[in-house]
C-alpha cells in the first residue's frame, strides 16, 4: 500500500503542478516539466487532492468574537466547526504545507508540527500540529491530530483493531489508539500501566513509575501536553480546542480523556471543546459515562460530527461481542446535509441486509449529486475528478466515499436543521 500511495501521490502532484493532463503533455514537448518534491510546500497529499478548498468560512466574524476579553463560543458555532474541520483536513499535509496555510493563508499563527513515535509499530506514525489565532496574547489554541492515511496499512489496521486495555474506574479503551498516542505497547502490557494508572507526574515520581515517553522517543501525548502547558502559561486568556478527522478524531477525544485520568485539572479548565469528524469508537460504556461527567457539565464540550453512511464511525462494532460505544453529542448529517442531534447515528454497526440496498442507492445518489454541486451551491462546491473517482469506488464499497473530508466540509457549510420527519434520507 505504501508503494501504491507513493506512486498515486506522485502522479497527482505531477498533474496538478503542470496544468493536469493536457498541460503536462505540452510541458513534456517543451521540455520544462515541473517535478514534484515530497515534503515541499507544493506537495499535496491524496486527501488534499480530494478537496482543494483552503478558505475558512465566516472567519472574520469569528476572529472578532474571540478577540473579546470575555468571549464565549456557543454550542455548534459554525465558524469554529469549520475551522476545526479545515484544520483536520490540513493535518494530512506535510509540515511545510501546514505552516504556509496557517501563517500565510489563514493569517493565524503556526506553532509546531509533531511526527511522533508509536512504540508498537516502531515508527513515527502519529502526526499532530498546533496553531493559535495570533502569535501573542492568543485567545484560541487549536490542536489537530492527523487522521487515517488512505495508503497507510498501519492506520487502517488501527481503525479496524478490536483490542482494548481496561483501566480501573475508567473503562475499556481501544489499545491501538493508546499506542498511537504513545501510551503503551501491547507487546509489554505493563507499559500501559506505567502511563495510564498514574495520576500526575508528582504521583508517578513518588511511586517510582515514569510517564516519560517510551524508548526515549517523542510521543504524541507527552509532546502535545508539554507544549500546551507552555502555551496556556504564556497566553493567560487562551482556551484550547482539540480536533481531528477519522483516526485523528479518535486521538482528539482520547487526549483530554488521559488528561482527566492524570488529574490535569488546570489544563481541563481551559478546554473550550473537542470537535471530531468521522471518528471511530474509542472505548466502552463505562468510559463514556466517565468522560460525559467531565465534558457535558455544566455545558457540552464534545461534539462528534457524522456524515450519513460514513463507515468509520460504525467501527469498532457496538455489539454483544465487542461492546464499543460512542458517547457525547452526535451531530448527524444526511445526504441532503440536514442536521439532527442524536445519541447514535443510524445503522450503528453498518451491516444487515435491510441497510445494504439503501446504502448502495445512496452512494449512487451522491455520485449524481457530485456532478451538480457546483451549479447548486456555487463554484467552491464543484468537485474535482479525484473526488468523482472516489465516489465511483464508493459504489462498490458504500460508506467509503462518505468518509471523505469533502462531505464533512459540505456538511458544516451547507448543513441546516430540520424536523425529525425529514431525516429519513
Amino acid at each position: 500500500m505504501e508503494c501504491t500511495g507513493f506512486i498515486v501521490e506522485f502522479i497527482l502532484n505531477l498533474l496538478s503542478l503542470n496544468g493536469n493532463f493536457l498541460g503536462l503533455l505540452q510541458r513534456i514537448f517543451q521540455g520544462n516539466v515541473e517535478m514534484p518534491k515530497r515534503n515541499s510546500e507544493t506537495f499535496i497529499s491524496a486527501i488534499g487532492h480530494l478537496d482543494r478548498r483552503l478558505d475558512l468560512c465566516h472567519m472574520e466574524s469569528f476572529a472578532n468574537e474571540i478577540s473579546q476579553s470575555d468571549w464565549q463560543v456557543e454550542m455548534g458555532n459554525r465558524a469554529l466547526m469549520d475551522l476545526c474541520m479545515m484544520a483536520s483536513k490540513l493535518s494530512y499535509e506535510n509540515a511545510n504545507v501546514v505552516r504556509n496555510v496557517v501563517d500565510l493563508h489563514w493569517k493565524m499563527s503556526f506553532v509546531d508540527f509533531y511526527n511522533c513515535w508509536n512504540d508498537y509499530e516502531k515508527q513515527n506514525s502519529t502526526q499532530v500540529f498546533i496553531m493559535c489565532d495570533k502569535p501573542k496574547d492568543a485567545n484560541l489554541i487549536v490542536i489537530t491530530f492527523r487522521g487515517t492515511e488512505p495508503f497507510d496499512a498501519d492506520d487502517w489496521i488501527t481503525d479496524f483493531d478490536y483490542s482494548w486495555y481496561e483501566i480501573p474506574k475508567l473503562g475499556k479503551v481501544h489499545m491501538g489508539f493508546l499506542e498511537a498516542l504513545g501510551l503503551g505497547n501491547r507487546a509489554n502490557s505493563s507499559t500501559f500501566q506505567d502511563h495510564l494508572q498514574v495520576r500526575n507526574d508528582n504521583h508517578a515520581h513518588i511511586n517510582g513509575t515514569s510517564t516519560a515517553p517510551l524508548m526515549g522517543e517523542k510521543t504524541a501525548y507527552h509532546a502535545v501536553r508539554t507544549k500546551l502547558k507552555d502555551l496556556l502559561k504564556k497566553n493567560e486568556n487562551a482556551k484550547f480546542v482539540v480536533t481531528g478527522h477519522s483516526l485523528g478524531g479518535a486521538l482528539a477525544i482520547l487526549f483530554p480523556t488521559v488528561l482527566v485520568l492524570h488529574e490535569e485539572e488546570e489544563i481541563m479548565k481551559r478546554l473550550l471543546g473537542v470537535y471530531t469528524y468521522g471518528q471511530p469508537r474509542i472505548g466502552d460504556r463505562q468510559l463514556g459515562r466517565f468522560m460525559e461527567a467531565h465534558l457535558e457539565y455544566p455545558e457540552s464540550k464534545y461534539f462528534r460530527v457524522v456524515y450519513c453512511n460514513d463507515l468509520v464511525p460504525r467501527l469498532p462494532y457496538d455489539d454483544k461481542t465487542f461492546l464499543y460505544k460512542h458517547f457525547g453529542i452526535c451531530l448527524y448529517y444526511n445526504s441532503l446535509y440536514i442536521e439532527q442531534n442524536v445519541d447514535e447515528e443510524p445503522n450503528r454497526n453498518y451491516f444487515g441486509l435491510r441497510y445494504l440496498i439503501p446504502e448502495y442507492l445512496n452512494a449512487g445518489w451522491e455520485l449524481l449529486r457530485s456532478l451538480a454541486m457546483g451549479y447548486m451551491y456555487g463554484p467552491e462546491y464543484k468537485e474535482c475528478w479525484e473526488s468523482f473517482l472516489l465516489r465511483m469506488l464508493g459504489l462498490a464499497i458504500p460508506g467509503l466515499a462518505a468518509h471523505s473530508p469533502v462531505e464533512y466540509v459540505n456538511s458544516i457549510r451547507l448543513g441546516r436543521k430540520r424536523s425529525v420527519e425529514m431525516m429519513s434520507l
